[in-house]
């Protein structure tokens, strides 16, 4: 089965990618979209984040805030902010952040491969932002947020990127927070059979961030397609935006916790009990952050602690899946569920989750703010723990990973109708 292929991306004019390219939807809150939009009608937070565009008192799941979704990006297209290609093309996108660099392709992936596990996922999906997601596709008949995928890096793909990543880029600039976007435009006929071909060799892919837009692109083809007379899998709307990155390329970053209190005890008897299963040690701050798998830090009544499971602990993990292994998982069975009383971290509003990318500064200001009672600090998710967990058929724990950098929207979109 045939995993990706090219498209007809619909994307800004050269000389307005920097102005119209904007974070996902769901980095951002509606005030920071609104304040970052200001003054840039090209911005594509008018399409991806529509309710900036209308009264705040309109709740943001409002028909009315995917409609105007829709007249944004019509406005878009008849402006000439935004061009079609002529012909199914592929896509290089390369991102640069301090001294990390991945490159990768953007196409369309199959819903039948999504479906049959070929595409293979390692998240619960809530149902509220699916519902959302699917009436945001369905209005603006058009994927406009990629889902980050990522596969085990093959030589001859990777040496067709690299390849394409030579010559004169499309677009070319670095955005506000300091990370360089450079785009290629894969369009010479033979240059698009040379990337089908590798591609075709390819197993698998995994989803690494989008499980949300994925699973909506596929409930709405099951909408669309009770409206097709015949279903054939070559619809527009059987494939979805992919950008698609190998393996070894990617940057994991850590996922932390806040807690806002110690479950009814004190902070000496919780850190007796935490005693009994770890080795506390008092680190300074700048030494804090877990540098390996199986450690953590724990930031309490203003020291951090380096916390280190103890052979029992060790001992239990020998037997359990591969997503009960995670370091995630482990913090949940062992101080969370048992010494917290946090059965759930997907809907108890006791823990709360901060991106690595805040660093432990963040846990610090949180919790010596007085609004939570203690933070923890993880290791990274490896990508090889991920893909373990999804070639298992395994789910991960909640807020296992955080990905940066982050995939522009707007760079090219996917249209459906």
């Amino acid at each position: 089965m045939r995993l990706v292929k090219p498209f007809r991306g619909l994307r800004p004019k050269r000389e307005l990618a920097e102005r119209v390219a904007s974070p996902p939807y769901d980095v951002l809150s509606r005030e920071e979209a609104l304040e970052m939009a200001r003054g840039n009608e090209c911005s594509f937070l008018h399409i991806n984040k529509p309710e900036i565009d209308v009264d705040p008192a309109t709740d943001s799941h409002d028909g009315i805030v995917y409609a105007r979704g829709r007249a944004n990006l019509d406005r878009f297209i008849d402006s000439g902010i935004l061009l079609r290609d002529e012909e199914d093309c592929f896509y290089v996108y390369r991102q640069v952040m301090g001294d990390h660099v991945q490159t990768g392709l953007a196409a369309v992936a199959s819903l039948d491969a999504y479906e049959q596990g070929l595409v293979k996922k390692h998240e619960l999906t809530r149902p509220p932002k699916v519902v959302d997601r699917v009436a945001h596709m369905h209005a603006l008949g058009a994927q406009v947020g990629p889902v980050f995928v990522t596969y085990h890096a093959r030589k001859s793909v990777d040496e067709l990127i690299a390849e394409t990543a030579q010559g004169e880029p499309e677009y070319d600039f670095t955005a506000d927070d300091g990370i360089r976007h450079t785009f290629w435009v894969v369009s010479q006929a033979e240059r698009v059979l040379a990337f089908q071909s590798v591609l075709d060799e390819m197993p698998a892919l995994y989803v690494a961030d989008g499980h949300h837009r994925s699973e909506a692109a596929s409930n709405l083809r099951e909408t669309l397609n009770l409206f097709s007379p015949r279903r054939t899998g070559s619809s527009p709307w059987d494939w979805f935006l992919v950008v698609m990155f190998p393996h070894d390329q990617i940057k994991i970053l850590d996922y932390n916790r806040v807690v806002r209190d110690l479950g009814g005890l004190g902070a000496g008897d919780f850190l007796q009990k935490l005693e009994q299963n770890f080795e506390l040690t008092e680190v300074e701050a700048g030494d804090a952050k877990p540098t390996e798998p199986r450690e953590f830090a724990l930031y309490l009544e203003g020291r951090w602690l380096r916390l280190r499971p103890r052979g029992a602990v060790l001992a239990s993990l020998e037997e359990k899946s591969a997503s009960d292994r995670l370091d995630v998982a482990l913090l949940q069975d062992w101080v969370f569920a048992p010494l917290l009383g946090i059965m759930d971290q997907r809907t108890d509003d006791r823990v709360d989750f901060v991106g690595g990318i805040r660093g432990l500064a963040e846990l610090e200001r949180k919790v010596d703010s007085g609004a939570w009672g203690a933070a923890f600090a993880i290791y990274p998710t490896s990508m090889e723990n991920l893909m373990e967990v999804a070639d298992s058929g395994g789910v991960m724990p909640p807020k296992s990973t955080w990905f940066e950098p982050k995939l522009r929207s707007g760079l090219v979109s996917h249209v459906l109708d």
